[in-house]
């Protein structure tokens, strides 16, 4: 989205996030690099944001919206804890998400998300949105300035049958857990080529039954 005028309140800081849900773990990855039109202003920035418990979000577009979002929920998160004395499904989270974004409707968070994690059954969940609350349960998402690049392969490697059809497409991929992760660091590496806001180093979270954990991979520096 580009600036109309003096009055744009809008900046797209690029970069890209990739979400991968399999039967029993989640894959949720982002690059780290912050950008403003050709400047570089960060190559170590994380876009992703742990919001509850084996549930976190990845964000890109206008970081200045994608901090207060992302204080809001983990605000709201910690009143829950306190009321119910436990942490928030990712499911829940994920309702929450497209609440707060369609409440800012008139005045959007120009911030586009992925929501991974595992939901109460131990399957891996993902949740792709648009900036204004709408939402869906996929087995894979890309959001950001790469995911024009990293859609269609994705899509190639992990179609499942149209939506229009009945059953409905899975909810999770086929994928092991070490073959999304591969799968994954293929599809930065390719965007990295072709566009100049993603890049630097890409950081992967894991998320499943024993926990979290996070790896980083370096990336194109130019």
């Amino acid at each position: 989205m580009a600036r109309r005028g003096g009055d744009w309140v809008y900046e797209n800081n690029g970069g890209t996030c990739v979400a991968i849900a399999g039967a029993d773990y989640c894959v949720v990855a982002a690059d780290t690099r912050l950008s403003v039109g050709y400047n570089i202003l960060t190559r170590d920035h994380s876009k992703i944001c742990e919001l509850a418990e084996k549930c976190v979000i990845a964000s890109s577009g206008f970081q200045g919206d994608i901090k207060a979002l992302q204080k809001n929920l983990s605000a709201k998160e910690l009143l829950y804890q306190h009321q119910h004395n436990k942490r928030m499904s990712c499911p829940a989270m994920a309702q929450l998400l497209s609440n707060t974004l369609y409440y800012k409707r008139f005045f959007p968070y120009y911030a586009f998300n992925v929501l991974g994690g595992l939901d109460s059954e131990g399957k891996g969940c993902v949740y792709s949105y648009d900036a204004v609350g709408s939402y869906e349960r996929t087995g894979y998402s890309a959001q950001g300035t790469g995911s024009t690049l990293i859609m269609p392969v994705l899509d190639n490697q992990l179609k499942s049958p149209s939506p229009l059809l009945v059953p409905a497409r899975d909810a999770v991929t086929p994928l092991s857990e070490s073959e999304a992760v591969d799968l994954v660091k293929d599809v930065f590496a390719s965007a990295t080529e072709r566009d100049i806001y993603t890049g630097d180093k890409v950081e992967i979270v894991v998320i499943n039954k024993a926990g979290t954990r996070r790896e980083y991979i370096e990336l194109r520096k130019d």
